[in-house]
């Protein structure tokens, strides 16, 4: 599509949340009325399910529901389909093929779609089943009101899919490219999210994207230094680390973030999105504690079966893998390490 053929529609913004239309009724990008279920994308694109065989891969939601990865699905109209989800899905395949080096080429704003997209399909679809529950959650998404006003905050940079935009002096999302040491690390795939602080993590071969994807890159900032030091092959009990200091960072932010769009002018050929956060006297992140923290890296730890006792041996200084006594960046090339 030509830039002149651009219309108003093409950069109206859609608002699922006047009148809650996330059903399998209405397309998530435009909210076009869909037919299911030939009207559907899958959330984990096709040629993701293909390359790690994930069609028949069980998955359990919240309400202890099991379904396969290829039964996640959101409503996508036949234009958005065509127009907007397939190439950025054929995109990031191409990308994908290069491995780490890819993906740290790729520009913000597509990798937070292309994450973006995966997440949205997980939320909604838990937040359907929960009108309807196998079993009832012990913290339902939907009487969480924080969450809710973070997804509705990031549904509006996520509309960047669908019309043309670009975000003046932020980035939504704080995301983060890892390498794991593939000698180390026999997991092709792996994800993992957390809904309610709209945190997410996909292990696709060595690469591993993490993401908070609604903190206007706070979190990145935060985790700066960490970030640098983990830019080399990491174990994946080094990887982990990475993420429950990652989900833990989400779970303090005290801030969410308002998106406005500037007024369109006659001949404008983008969406340009400002975004400001509205308390600036209160504190962006609630007090760290070691304790707190350590149930992440307990929960991120399980594959490693590493006890909590051990993780605080020293109350004042979690457990690292990623760093060593002097805090100096730790080289680890097996674990547990030998002798």
């Amino acid at each position: 599509m030509s830039e002149s053929a651009l219309s108003a529609a093409d950069l109206t913004l859609y608002d699922p949340f006047d009148g809650m239309r996330f059903g399998p009724e209405a397309c998530f990008l435009c909210g076009t009325p869909t037919t299911p279920p030939q009207d559907t994308v899958p959330v984990f694109a096709d040629w993701l399910m293909d390359r790690y065989q994930l069609r028949e891969r069980p998955i359990k939601l919240l309400d202890m529901r099991i379904v396969t990865y290829q039964e996640l699905r959101i409503a996508c109209c036949a234009r958005c389909r065509t127009r907007h989800v397939g190439p950025l899905e054929a995109h990031v395949e191409a990308i994908s093929r290069q491995g780490v080096r890819g993906f740290r080429e790729l520009d913000e704003q597509t990798l937070f779609l292309w994450l973006g997209k995966m997440f949205y399909g997980i939320l909604i679809t838990e937040l359907l089943n929960q009108q309807n529950p196998l079993a009832v959650p012990q913290y339902p998404l939907a009487e969480n009101a924080q969450m809710l006003r973070r997804f509705q905050a990031f549904f509006q940079p996520l509309q960047a899919l669908r019309v043309p935009m670009s975000y003046d002096d932020f980035v939504p999302a704080s995301m983060f490219v890892l390498e794991t040491d593939s000698a180390q690390d026999e997991l092709p795939f792996e994800y993992d999210d957390d809904l309610s602080t709209l945190t997410f993590s996909i292990k696709l071969d060595e690469t591993v994207l993490v993401a908070c994807l609604v903190d206007n890159g706070i979190i990145g900032q935060a985790m700066r230094r960490v970030d640098a030091d983990a830019r080399r092959p990491l174990h994946p009990v080094q990887v982990a680390e990475f993420k429950a200091r990652l989900y833990y960072a989400a779970y303090l932010l005290n801030v969410v973030p308002d998106y406005f769009p500037r007024a369109l002018k006659p001949g404008d050929q983008e969406v340009i999105m400002d975004s400001l956060i509205d308390d600036v006297t209160g504190t962006i992140f609630n007090p760290w504690e070691n304790s707190a923290y350590a149930q992440s890296l307990l929960e991120m730890w399980k594959r490693w079966q590493i006890p909590l006792e051990r993780i605080v041996a020293d109350p004042s200084r979690p457990l690292s893998y990623l760093y060593d006594a002097h805090d100096q960046p730790r080289y680890l090339s097996q674990y547990p390490e030998a002798g």
